[in-house]
């Protein structure tokens, strides 16, 4: 316990002891630590916290295919994929892994928690590498849509479509946007206008886009850095000041289709989502 106490006293000393004297603190094992357990070298612990209650979003994710290897999802607007900071229970995993029963729920790829679309998980662990060998060697076709001004913003130059958009990003933890560089490209993304329709905002246009390399929020940065900033994005091309969601206005960015060799069968396989983007007219 001297030892929890100089590493995180300073933030609930109180809660520390009653997770020691509650169990909630353990060992190799699940074995419990009690606060006069000695404390050797090489010991791992395992310090379990108390989850804040959350709201459940009110949004829902529609399985689209599951067998002995994979499921599939349509994962909805602003639902995260994993874990992470105020959202845990309130994550596209979680969620599976509870309603399905499956513990060993492990997603193959990610998207951003705006971004909707087709979700590619493992179910089993014994195949789970042959899955993810796809995704190392790029062997996996992915396809998105998004709603867009049909012409680059007042200082952009025009664009030919097809185009083809290749620059270097950086990503830091410390920072929440990603940035484009000098150097070597290491991102690259085909962008295919389908449509153009008129809108209230002035025209606009669903545009298809097949990322070859898979960086944080590289479609939202190729979009914005050809003045054609996707609809309802609050990060690029300018960061707007934190809000609530607005459920009414999601990301118009969606992950429409997936496409790969099966590992396991040896045949070719396609998914589809069955999500429309909002702003996208016919």
């Amino acid at each position: 316990m001297d030892y929890m106490m100089h590493r995180w006293g300073h933030i609930d000393p109180q809660g520390i002891e009653d997770r020691f004297d509650a169990g909630e603190i353990v060992g190799e094992g699940g074995v419990p630590l009690t606060r006069s357990t000695r404390l050797e070298d090489h010991t791992f612990i395992w310090y379990y916290r108390t989850l804040p209650p959350e709201t459940r979003l009110p949004v829902e994710i529609n399985i689209l295919h599951q067998d002995d290897h994979i499921l599939v999802v349509d994962k909805p607007h602003f639902l995260p994929t994993t874990p992470g900071g105020t959202y845990i229970q309130e994550s596209a995993l979680v969620r599976l892994r509870n309603l399905l029963d499956l513990p060993d729920l492990i997603p193959m790829h990610r998207l951003d928690r705006m971004t909707a679309g087709i979700l590619l998980l493992s179910t089993n662990p014994e195949t789970r590498g042959r899955y993810q060998v796809l995704f190392e060697k790029r062997q996996v076709r992915k396809e998105y849509e998004c709603v867009s001004a049909a012409q680059p913003a007042e200082g952009y130059p025009a664009v030919e479509f097809p185009a083809l958009v290749r620059n270097r990003m950086t990503k830091s933890r410390s920072y929440l946007l990603a940035e484009v560089v000098e150097g070597e490209p290491n991102t690259e993304t085909r962008i295919e206008q389908v449509r153009t329709f008129d809108a209230g905002a002035g025209p606009r246009a669903l545009y298809r886009l097949e990322p070859h390399t898979g960086k944080t929020h590289q479609l939202r940065v190729h979009m914005a850095s050809l003045g054609l900033g996707i609809v309802n994005d609050a990060f690029y091309p300018d960061l707007l000041d934190k809000a609530p969601d607005d459920y009414g206005k999601p990301l118009q960015l969606l992950a429409r289709g997936i496409r790969f060799t099966d590992p396991i069968t040896g045949q070719p396989v396609e998914y589809r989502s069955k999500l429309q983007l909002s702003e996208a007219q016919d």
